[in-house]
């Protein structure tokens, strides 16, 4: 039977001092509701931005325990079912975003979610796309910001990280102590406007503890592609970071030569944008998931996944 935790546990930051409020084994599936990235404070889109409670951003739902994860394993996280409300918010103004030098006023759009359509004005429905912005575990040491993208995953904003997808986080710490939240029913790469169309919704995971290996975390797979994901203060130092990291994996995992697996990226990998606008950038590389197995490369075959 599937476990679920509710959006009433949550956390502002990743770390290792918090108490788990879930305990679940490795294998095992949970639904985790979650509220959107404003914790559901906006209803109504003549509400007055500046009384919003800044503090209350970003909030992730965990941290969940799981059990036999230890400090240096790698937790494969499946994402198998993203539910989403029937509506979405969007928000921008000075200061936010790209465009936050030349907006002159804060902006409230709510956004209905109809059979399968973001409802964006009366001439544009677009499809859904959803999506799961932040999604971690706890650092080594400190606290780091549900809002703040990392080595341990955190606020990404990778429009990859969908239905369907495995994330491999790192283990930093006894129980790995994950939470997830800012969930997006679209989003472009880059969210150029600080935000996707922000909405509550349901998240259904499995996870997998898998001992033994050393990849470059975060990485990303789905059934067509490889992927991996760095974030830095400068999004050229995120470029850079991701393509290394997908270099060193060819390296270690398709004991490639380094030359080669430079000309491999080259041809055939797409260095892309996830996003700008959070306290680090973050970019990903995707590479095709065959070429990996054509040299070698095995997934784990993973339970009931």
């Amino acid at each position: 039977m599937t476990k679920r935790l509710d959006s009433q546990h949550v956390i502002y930051a990743m770390s290792s001092a918090h108490q788990p409020v879930m305990t679940v084994q490795s294998e095992e599936e949970i639904e985790i509701q979650t509220c959107d990235c404003f914790e559901n404070q906006i209803q109504d889109d003549t509400q007055d931005f500046g009384r919003l409670d800044w503090e209350r951003i970003n909030p992730a739902t965990g941290p969940i325990y799981v059990e036999n994860a230890e400090p240096g394993d790698l937790l494969i996280v499946s994402i198998k079912k993203i539910e989403l409300a029937n509506h979405g918010v969007m928000t921008t103004g000075p200061n936010l975003g790209v465009l936050g030098d030349e907006l002159l006023q804060n902006v409230i759009r709510i956004v209905p979610i109809v059979d399968g359509k973001v409802i964006f004005s009366d001439d544009l429905h677009l499809p859904v796309n959803p999506m799961i912005g932040v999604i971690g575990t706890a650092p080594r040491s400190g606290s780091i910001p549900c809002g703040t993208p990392g080595e341990h995953g955190g606020n990404m904003d990778c429009k990859r990280i969908t239905e369907g997808a495995h994330l491999i986080l790192p283990v930093n710490v006894k129980g790995a102590l994950f939470a997830l939240g800012d969930l997006h029913a679209a989003m472009g790469d880059g969210e150029v406007a600080v935000c996707g169309i922000e909405v509550a919704g349901k998240v259904t995971v499995q996870f997998h503890v898998i001992k033994g290996e050393s990849w470059p975390v975060p990485m990303l797979i789905n059934d067509d592609t490889i992927m991996t994901i760095a974030s830095e203060t400068l999004l050229d130092d995120a470029a850079n970071s991701a393509t290394k990291n997908m270099a060193h994996f060819l390296e270690e995992q398709c004991h490639m030569e380094k030359a080669e697996a430079t000309f491999l990226l080259s041809i055939a990998s797409d260095l892309r944008i996830c996003q700008v606008v959070d306290p680090l950038k973050t970019a990903r590389v995707e590479l095709p998931r065959w070429i990996v197995e054509k040299k070698g490369f095995r997934f784990p075959e993973l339970q009931n996944s």
